[in-house]
């Protein structure tokens, strides 16, 4: 007779420490199995170097060891999620897998189709808020329509927040209740069919000191003042809980950032149209160039603009770009080279180590005009002026830029006042259409 538990599906949540799913898991009535899926359907689209699939497996690792510090262990699978389940239904008889939510419609489509199949085997999945402090229809006008502006929506969280108490969940304190096993495989990269990417992760650590001083030091790239949290938070190494706590306590601007991030999460599952088209939909009419030339420029850090040059290359060679840089790159190859957002927003996607579907979509989004939020389309950075403003001593752009000042540093590839003038007629006459 196989034995009966239940099942926590580790996805975007790699922490024992306040995980939601775990420690409800952990709560029930029968023991646990922890696993994680190296899903083929999202592997097969990264590059053989992706470093987010080394920090991932690194977090799953860590995982696994502490499990088996407590003598169970962490069942890994490489291939369909589907399959998995029915692997593990051939081997256990399950009575609840315990999951964190996603909100990305890929994960919604296979959360759907996986509660299909299970329901058939009568077995339940059961997904939890973890991943964000409001979720779903928790923020939503007295209409009860979703919120499509930042600025009432963010009174609206804040006032919710001030009368939430904030829970932890201790799940570190029944690792007791994991489901007793010997150690199984441990999973390398190139078992998975890549190699290790070489650029250097942030550490996992919330600073007191740079959520304080965030605020007066966060336009800056020049200074190393950002959190670097942004690959933690995307896959759930630290708890959003914990940040929000610290954030609320030392830099309203710092917990500002997060709400962004609420809300673009918000965006994407009450529109989640705006994964591939625009979020005010007349902004796909607009008639992009697209030149393959200049985008490649755009992408290698050769357009002659420093600050755009600078941040693409600190991209491409560390997986990390700066805030402040990344509206402005956006912006230049949005208005100034009339390329279609879609373009740059999958550079992101493919680079950044930080890469979270819903805020880079948004982030493009506004920095085009066509986001639920954006700046009008007459708004249009001046990268010479912001260089001059957030980098006045040229300490960031001459890091990543040596040949800078040099006769070897291309010339801007399209003149600033031309380029502005020619994006607003073409933005004007597309959505007066």
């Amino acid at each position: 007779m196989k034995e009966k538990i239940n099942i926590m599906w580790f996805r975007r949540d790699l922490r024992i420490a306040d995980n939601h799913a775990f420690f409800r898991s952990l709560s029930s009535k029968y023991s646990v199995l922890p696993i994680f899926i190296f899903d083929s359907q999202i592997l097969n689209d990264l590059d053989d170097d992706d470093a987010r699939l080394g920090f991932i497996l690194g977090e799953v690792n860590k995982l696994k060891k502490e499990f088996e510090e407590n003598n169970s262990t962490f069942w890994i699978y490489h291939g369909k999620p589907l399959n998995a389940f029915k692997r593990l239904l051939v081997e256990f008889d399950i009575d609840t897998i315990y999951a964190n939510r996603d909100y990305e419609p890929y994960a919604l489509e296979r959360d759907q189709r996986i509660a299909e199949f299970l329901a058939e085997e009568k077995v339940k999945l059961e997904t939890l808020k973890d991943q964000l402090i409001f979720d779903q229809n928790d923020i939503l006008k007295k209409d009860g329509k979703p919120y499509t502006v930042f600025t009432p929506y963010s009174r609206r969280w804040l006032e919710k927040f001030q009368n939430l108490k904030l829970e932890n969940y201790p799940s570190k304190e029944l690792l007791v209740n994991l489901f007793k096993s010997p150690p199984l495989k441990t999973y390398h990269l190139r078992d998975l069919g890549f190699r290790p990417g070489n650029y250097p992760i942030p550490k996992n650590k919330i600073s007191r000191t740079i959520i304080e001083e965030y605020e007066e030091k966060r336009d800056f790239p020049g200074i190393d003042a950002t959190s670097r949290l942004g690959i933690h938070l995307r896959f759930g190494a630290i708890s959003i809980r914990k940040l929000t706590k610290q954030a609320s306590k030392y830099s309203s601007i710092f917990l500002n950032e997060l709400i962004w991030r609420n809300f673009y999460m918000d965006i994407l599952w009450h529109f989640p149209h705006v994964e591939k088209e625009s979020f005010k939909k007349e902004y796909d009419r607009i008639p992009w160039i697209n030149s393959e030339k200049d985008f490649q420029k755009w992408c290698d850090g050769n357009t002659g603009y420093p600050l755009v040059d600078a941040g693409m290359r600190q991209l491409n060679q560390t997986g990390f770009m700066h805030n402040r840089v990344r509206m402005v790159t956006a912006s230049f190859l949005c208005k100034h080279l009339l390329i279609d957002w879609r373009w740059g927003e999958a550079y992101f996607a493919e680079k950044l180590l930080d890469y979270e579907l819903a805020s880079n979509n948004g982030g493009w989004q506004w920095a085009a005009g066509s986001g639920c939020d954006a700046a009008p389309y007459f708004r249009i950075f001046n990268p010479t002026l912001q260089a001059q403003k957030f980098d006045p001593e040229f300490k960031y752009i001459k890091k990543w830029i040596p040949e800078f000042g040099t006769d070897k540093y291309p010339k801007p590839i399209v003149e600033h006042k031309f380029a502005r003038e020619r994006a607003i007629k073409t933005y004007k006459i597309a959505l007066e259409r």
